[in-house]
């Protein structure tokens, strides 16, 4: 499968478009996919961040454009979309594309509707709803009170929308660390300050200094800024004397926040990195476009945001000795944090592109043998209806009834040509009833959502009167609660028992 991206990062950009991009395409390529990125403006640091992970890379190069177009970033391009279009069509016209996948500001339906020749699909990646798409998925990882409308007349009726920071794209380091950690309580003993990868306003420093008079014993307090930060130097040296530990450009970024007791920093992709690891957040917007999308966030309990004014450190001063005094409202906010962002983002976003590497294939005679051992593993009886253990003869009887029925679909998932899971769908009428087990002992990230979302594929494509899946887990499978609520299935009832005489 083959893919492209166009993304830019600059001074006035930011890196936050071009990182979720790079997370995404970590995933996709980790299934097989053939990645290239296309940009016009991208630091040389990050070019060779991609020429080291073997992705291809093309800059566009034609000059600089006085004449802009009407968006209200458009001058983040630097050049009209009509240009910007025609050499990255250019760029594509050596081989078919899958997928494209489009993250700017500056460019909308008019550049995407150009690049539709080169590419199958479209995915557009947005957080801003401020201008109208040609795209087949448009992704929106921010919270925002009114979600579900802010694209209504922005994309074509056929688009898919996947909005909200359940679709919030991690690296994989996030969703490990988030396995291990519990909510904040307790004391805060170490403060991380985090502004993005640029910080052009220099909010990191002016919260140095703000933390420097904060005399508070046993504070420890970790600073990140990027290689491009205009005053690196200047935050380096301040650093080093008030006994402060600096990172540029460090790849301890999830670390950093799990050991955290509290975060000072802006909004962007890095909310979404801090809301996995449910660390308390003071955020202060600064960029435009972040205004809302913390202001919104903090409406929802997810972090915790200052009334906007000029006095930058005042406000910090003021609300950091709030936060700092009340234990019980960072802990609110690392558990309303922690259950909005699972980490699992990236996953669900491939699983809609149907990129998930899993290719399903109906069982057969000779799958016989291993599909008996798989079902009588204690891990797969333990969360089946019946629990006990299938003898071979019955299991025969069985999977032949199972093979020669027209109503009943039994598929075995195969990533790289080895087995990772089984599903059945048994059909009734235009309905089908779901039941799936990942192969024991396989231990692949999000495999059971690749697993879900590639047997849903198959059944659309081979079994195209089936309008409806319906999943029946057991009341304390809590995996499978999970897999099928993060997959979109809806409840629509619940079932009650009671033992009232039990034999002696």
């Amino acid at each position: 499968m083959n893919i492209a991206i166009r993304v830019d990062a600059s001074q006035q950009i930011g890196t936050g478009h071009f990182m979720r991009c790079l997370t995404l395409a970590d995933a996709l390529s980790q299934r097989g996919a053939q990645i290239r990125f296309i940009s016009r403006h991208l630091p040389e640091y990050l070019q060779d961040m991609l020429r080291d992970k073997g992705y291809e890379f093309l800059m566009l190069e034609s000059p600089a454009n006085e004449k802009i177009d009407d968006l209200a970033h458009s001058h983040w391009l630097g050049t009209t979309q009509r240009i910007d279009a025609a050499e990255a069509f250019q760029h594509l016209s050596d081989r078919t594309w899958e997928w494209l996948v489009v993250d700017h500001y500056a460019l909308d339906a008019r550049w995407e509707s150009t690049l539709r020749q080169t590419a199958q699909r479209i995915l557009v990646i947005d957080d801003i709803a401020d201008r109208q798409h040609d795209c087949d998925i448009l992704l929106d990882q921010n919270f925002y009170t009114d979600m579900g409308g802010r694209y209504s007349d922005k994309v074509p009726a056929y688009c898919r929308l996947l909005l909200g920071p359940r679709y919030a794209m991690l690296r994989d380091e996030f969703r490990l660390l988030r396995e291990q950690i519990k909510p904040c309580k307790g004391t805060v003993s170490r403060i991380l300050v985090f502004f993005g990868g640029v910080d052009a306003g220099n909010y990191s420093g002016r919260a140095i200094d703000v933390l420097a008079d904060t005399k508070r014993d046993g504070l420890f307090v970790d600073v990140v800024i990027g290689m491009q930060h205009p005053f690196r130097e200047q935050i380096v040296a301040s650093c080093r004397e008030y006994g402060f530990t600096c990172y540029v450009q460090t790849s301890r970024i999830a670390e950093l926040m799990a050991t955290a007791d509290l975060a000072i920093g802006a909004g962007g992709s890095a909310t979404w990195e801090r809301c996995c690891l449910g660390l308390p957040t003071l955020a202060f917007s600064t960029a435009d476009n972040q205004f809302r999308q913390i202001n919104d966030a903090a409406v929802e309990g997810l972090l915790y945001v200052p009334e906007t004014g000029e006095d930058f450190n005042g406000r910090l001063r003021h609300h950091l000795c709030s936060l700092l005094e009340n234990k019980n409202l960072r802990k609110l906010i690392s558990n309303r944090a922690l259950s909005a962002v699972d980490g699992r983002g990236v996953l669900r976003v491939i699983s809609k592109m149907g990129c998930t590497g899993i290719r399903m294939r109906p069982a057969t005679l000779d799958d016989s043998e291993k599909l008996f051992n798989w079902r009588n593993h204690p891990s797969i009886r333990a969360v089946s209806r019946n629990s006990e253990e299938i003898r071979f003869p019955d299991h025969q009887k069985w999977y032949s009834a199972v093979l020669l029925s027209s109503d009943r679909v039994l598929l075995i998932g195969e990533f790289h040509d080895k087995p990772v899971g089984v599903v059945r769908f048994d059909i009734n009428g235009n309905e089908a009833e779901i039941s799936i087990y990942v192969v024991p002992v396989i231990s692949m990230p999000g495999i059971g959502q690749e697993l879900l979302q590639s047997a849903e594929d198959w059944i659309v494509e081979f079994r195209p009167e089936i309008r409806k899946i319906n999943a029946d887990a057991l009341g304390d499978n809590a995996r499978s609660h999970h897999l099928f609520s993060g997959a979109d299935y809806h409840v629509e009832q619940i079932a009650y028992s009671k033992i009232v005489y039990e034999q002696v």
